[in-house]
């Protein structure tokens, strides 16, 4: 599943991920006949980039945040997750993310090693953080050469029961609806309590370089 950029004001701040997105496997809501909603969900977590945080630029000798002085920059590429939320028999959702970083450097000479850090952390109803781990991914300049890249990885794990709706919600968001009935032409997920319930079970994997204040500040006005 390919990532998707999400827009974050802040490194952990409100996703705008749709409350039904995910992997689509076996198992998952699916409504395509009678009058009502087509709705596919599944357990398996959506994956994506919050703004900002998919780029970092290393700056040289005095720290000054201008072009000429401009060290390193890498960009997160590539990113995908691999979830099979058909396992049963276990009470986690595994999901493994990959993603490719491409770096630049200003100075070619000689060769260098540039680690970088990144994270990748759990998001549950799009602002309570569940969990995050923090890796390295090391790039390898070859002398003379300016451009450089490297495969990461990382693993999120998400509760199966707190991902799966309640059978009673996946009733009404599911239930077939005819023509001329009371509630056809209404939505259940405009309900408060439906919605309340598909955003608790509503899980995302973040990936994104750690970055220090000062560095999203940077890739939020450059």
């Amino acid at each position: 599943m390919n990532a998707r950029r999400l827009t974050a004001t802040f490194l952990f701040s409100a996703a705008a991920v749709s409350a039904l997105g995910g992997c689509k496997s076996e198992g998952e809501i699916v409504v395509n006949s009678g009058v009502g909603i087509t709705a596919v969900r599944s357990t398996c977590p959506a994956v994506g980039i919050p703004d900002y945080t998919g780029d970092i630029t290393l700056f040289g000798p005095g720290g000054a945040k201008t072009a000429d002085n401009i060290d390193v920059v890498a960009s997160m590429t590539n990113v995908r997750a691999q979830c099979d939320d058909r396992a049963q028999g276990t009470d986690k959702v595994t999901s493994a993310v990959n993603f490719v970083v491409e770096a630049q450097r200003s100075n070619t000479q000689g060769a260098r090693t540039v680690t970088l850090p990144y994270f990748v952390s759990v998001l549950q109803g799009g602002n309570s953080v569940v969990s995050k781990r923090i890796g390295q991914v090391t790039l390898q300049f070859a002398d003379g050469q300016d451009r450089a890249q490297a495969t990461a990885s990382g693993t999120a794990y998400v509760d199966r029961a707190a991902a799966t709706l309640p059978a009673e919600v996946r009733e009404r968001i599911t239930r077939k609806r005819r023509a001329g009935d009371q509630d056809a032409a209404l939505d259940p997920l405009a309900d408060p309590t439906v919605k309340a319930a598909v955003a608790r079970a509503t899980f995302e994997v973040l990936v994104g370089f750690q970055l220090n204040d000062d560095q999203v500040a940077y890739n939020a006005t450059r």
